[in-house]
């Protein structure tokens, strides 16, 4: 053994609680490392995984960020590397409770006077909303109509009319898989009719089309009866077989969008306070560091906006299962943490009905990064909340009403979740990454934080933010205001790394719920 190997790794390693019985490793660490924890590693460690700072018990609990991450399946020596080999979800009764204690962890925020509050630039809507980018949208009511949407937004993006208005940020379609072979009560049928409703409504779209094939079982019509839509000069809907077929769809599409682009582009930005964001909160591609790093920073980022009367949306359900007893304390009202905990029976039910389980997720990506369980995936994944108190829970696709920190339930899949944190009003979208998910998400800019420095150097035209630079020594209140002004400043129209790359055209993916039939 070499001189450099005998000496402590000062450095490179992080113990994150001091209840902790597990150390992360912040870089490869090799057999024999002394740690700055007074143990030697038995087995080689890789970057963003896990070792025991002291021997564990078989069925004895693995603790990370003084939290139950799993149980040791087997006798752990001190300096052992920890992961899926040795910890797994169940305690010596292969189960695992948590106590759902309700809103004793709620403290009020202090929030910042109007005149204080933070601006930005943006296009305020006749209803009030505020919009950060301004896209003509063309929507679907089912697959069938899905390739004529297309063709009308490649038709006009291909005249060239869209440079007479640089006021436009595009036109987008906003095609997706289902509509029909499916009830047309329940689960699914609901969360697609709020899904296009919140799509249509969002306040990044300046004006919108609706198409239809005219035979599916979600039906326009009944739509717009639901929720009181009348056509205008923002909002048109047609058929294909109303209309005549393709090529009439086609004309009438490009000549609506025509129309309808003066009035979009009429849109001004203006300076607003940051009460008017509403920041849907995603993590995808996460790894060993995504908990130390970019989460809590941007749950300060999120606080802050918190505080300056806006809206940060926590989703993603799968991933804070193991951690939901954590958000219970923070409930405004026991009748909040009960709606959350109920959402989260009704995934365990809903695992077990599709043979499944929770802790299918982590992903094998998570995995390779250094998430061992479920339990450890969801606690890093939760600080993307920060800690403000939580004011409301609701289900997929709901209009987001309430402001400060709201959770909605959704699944874990990127697309999937963000396309229900936006059909809620989302306008801004930040994501952390740690093995580097590349994604767009129009109509909304999505800034791409990096967990880890490596990752943002080898993928720079992905990430916008660095978050690695965390455990070299910045705190993570210096990070979370970096990650604020960044939100402010792409709000006002700076473009983030995806929307420079074109990222966005086909992140709408509605959640499809019950049997296709």
């Amino acid at each position: 053994m070499t001189e450099t190997m005998t000496r402590p790794i000062e450095g490179k390693t992080l113990l994150l609680n001091g209840a902790d019985n597990v150390a992360v490793a912040l870089a490869n660490l090799e057999v024999g490392s002394p740690t700055p924890q007074g143990v030697n590693i038995l087995r080689r460690v890789p970057r963003g995984h896990k070792f025991a700072v002291r021997s564990i018990a078989a069925g004895e609990p693995i603790l990370k960020f003084g939290q139950i991450i799993g149980f040791a399946k087997e006798p752990i020596a001190s300096g052992d590397w920890v992961h899926e080999h040795n910890c797994g979800m169940g305690g010596p009764d292969g189960t695992l409770t948590h106590d759902y204690a309700f809103t004793e962890g709620a403290v009020p925020v202090d929030f910042l006077p109007p005149e204080q509050r933070a601006t930005f630039e943006g296009f305020r809507r006749k209803n009030g909303s505020v919009g950060t980018r301004n896209y003509i949208g063309i929507l679907t009511s089912v697959n069938c109509s899905a390739t004529v949407a297309k063709f009308v937004a490649e038709a006009v993006n291909r005249s060239g009319i869209l440079d007479d208005y640089p006021e436009i940020d595009g036109v987008v379609p906003f095609v997706h898989g289902t509509g029909c072979g499916m009830e047309s009560r329940g689960e699914g049928f609901d969360i697609l009719k709020r899904t296009q409703w919140g799509y249509t409504s969002n306040p990044n779209l300046g004006a919108a089309l609706l198409v239809g094939l005219g035979c599916e079982v979600f039906q326009i019509g009944r739509m717009k009866e639901l929720y009181g839509i009348e056509e205008g000069e923002t909002f048109q809907t047609m058929t294909i077989q109303e209309r005549g077929g393709t090529r009439k769809m086609i004309e009438w599409g490009v000549e609506k969008v025509r129309e309808m682009l003066p009035v979009a582009a009429a849109a001004r930005r203006e300076t607003v306070d940051a009460s008017h964001l509403t920041l849907a909160l995603q993590c995808g591609g996460s790894d060993g560091y995504s908990g130390i790093t970019a989460n809590p920073a941007l749950g300060y980022a999120a606080d802050i906006l918190v505080r300056n009367g806006g809206t940060a949306i926590l989703s993603e359900t799968p991933e804070i299962y193991g951690a939901e007893h954590l958000l219970t304390r923070r409930a405004m009202t026991s009748e909040v943490g009960e709606k959350l905990i109920e959402r989260i029976h009704w995934w365990e039910d809903y695992t077990r009905r599709n043979r499944g389980e929770m802790n299918n997720n982590p992903s094998p990506g998570n995995k390779l990064g250094g998430l061992t369980t479920i339990l450890e995936k969801s606690l890093g994944a939760a600080a993307k909340g920060g800690t403000t108190p939580l004011t409301a829970v609701y289900e997929y696709a709901e209009k987001v009403t309430e402001r400060g920190f709201v959770f909605m339930d959704t699944p874990g899949f990127d697309p999937v979740s963000a396309t229900g944190q936006v059909a809620g009003g989302a306008n801004v979208l930040c994501f952390t990454t740690g093995r580097g998910s590349a994604y767009g998400c129009k109509p909304v800019p999505s800034i791409k934080l990096a967990t880890n420095a490596e990752l943002y150097a080898r993928m720079t035209d992905d990430m916008d933010i660095n978050c690695g630079d965390i455990v070299e020594g910045v705190s993570i209140e210096e990070k979370g205001e970096e990650i604020f002004k960044k939100i402010l400043a792409v709000a006002s129209g700076e473009k983030t790394k995806s929307e420079e790359l074109g990222y966005g055209d086909n992140e709408f993916v509605p959640w499809q719920v019950g049997a296709v039939m």
